[in-house]
């Protein structure tokens, strides 16, 4: 399953993706946890201390080889430089697994020991003061929306975003990459606007939304964001004394977090598994190929000075079995993903 959290800053969406995470690798699920925020916190929520935080791959350095593992031998795509951050695959691609070893883990991600297990952590990469008047944050979320329209994930397998704050994932087609949305809200005007305009922009695209509150300390809290997002309320989370010590690098063993919040995460987990019954790999797809479009006519042709629709694979749905669509070819080895030829 696909999750991410969302919400504005401060409204406290790392910290309750941090424990999100935790909860699934106690439960002993596989978990690949994704920090695609601007603030690069999350190493820091799951327990690295800043010298080992600051010592993460970005992926955003390693696009070239990204782009070349993920391109395989697909001949609708020449070079990786012709490849934009919505190229989608197609027959000849190489796909990618949650539980495999594969290049772009080895070069991009790192075991982040949990209570009861481990978690695969991959991070954007912080925007520095070189990056200032010459960069968009967006073009460093790239490889992470290559990721995910590369991804073949199953039931059982987690991959969580912690994404960019307020409304900005809207600036590319992620937000549609996702299973499930955990908006984090705080009982307040300001933390409740992000939700209307995810609602908003998200209601054409079939983007499965819930609300978890966050800081709520009473009953007026709670009431007014049942009346300000309704049946979009899943879970409320009030004051932590587990987080507060893990804030301060001192966290207790995780089975000691307080059990109301413990019991939040159990109904963030079943909402999330629930989603997955609703999977459509066909919209899925035709999604990816929708903002592919847009951005080739926008920016990517000029850019590589080539047509990219061409990257276009007409036959090809992405999805879980060999056939999940045209380029789901029998035989296909289970380590290089549905869809590509044993070998490729």
């Amino acid at each position: 399953m696909k999750i991410a959290f969302v919400g504005k800053g401060g409204s406290g969406k790392t910290t309750l993706s941090s424990l999100f995470i935790r909860h699934l690798t106690a439960e002993g699920a596989p978990v690949v946890a994704v920090d695609a925020d601007i603030n690069q916190h999350l190493g820091a929520a799951l327990g690295l201390d800043e010298t080992e935080a600051a010592q993460l791959p970005a992926m955003g350095e390693h696009l070239p080889l990204i782009k070349n593992y993920l391109r395989g031998a697909n001949p609708r795509i020449a070079s990786a430089e012709t490849m934009i951050k919505t190229t989608p695959p197609g027959e000849g691609s190489r796909l990618l697994r949650v539980c495999e070893d594969n290049p772009v883990y080895e070069a991009c991600a790192r075991p982040v020991e949990l209570d009861g297990g481990a978690a695969r952590l991959m991070v954007t990469g912080p925007f520095t003061d070189a990056d200032l008047g010459v960069a968009c944050y967006h073009s460093k979320t790239g490889a992470v929306e290559l990721f995910l329209n590369h991804l073949v994930d199953g039931p059982g397998e987690y991959v969580v975003v912690d994404m960019t704050a307020g409304s900005d994932s809207f600036a590319s087609g992620m937000f549609t990459r996702f299973d499930i949305t955990f908006l984090v809200a705080e009982p307040t005007r300001k933390g409740v606007s992000v939700y209307r305009q995810y609602k908003e922009y998200a209601q054409d695209y079939g983007v499965t939304l819930k609300v978890a509150g966050n800081k709520v300390q009473g009953p007026d809290d709670l009431a007014f964001l049942r009346d300000e997002v309704g049946e979009d309320l899943l879970v409320t989370v009030g004051h932590s004394d587990w987080v507060r010590a893990m804030e301060k690098g001192r966290p207790p063993r995780f089975r000691l977090l307080e059990e109301p919040n413990r019991e939040a995460l159990r109904r963030l987990h079943a909402a999330a598994d629930a989603t997955y019954e609703l999977r459509d790999w066909e919209r899925y797809t035709r999604q990816m190929v929708h903002f592919h479009l847009k951005n080739a006519r926008s920016w990517g042709n000029e850019r590589t000075g080539i047509d990219l629709a061409a990257q276009v694979d007409p036959g090809f749905v992405l999805g879980e079995s060999e056939s999940a669509g045209a380029g789901a070819g029998a035989g296909a080895e289970a380590g290089a993903g549905a869809g590509v030829p044993a070998g490729a």
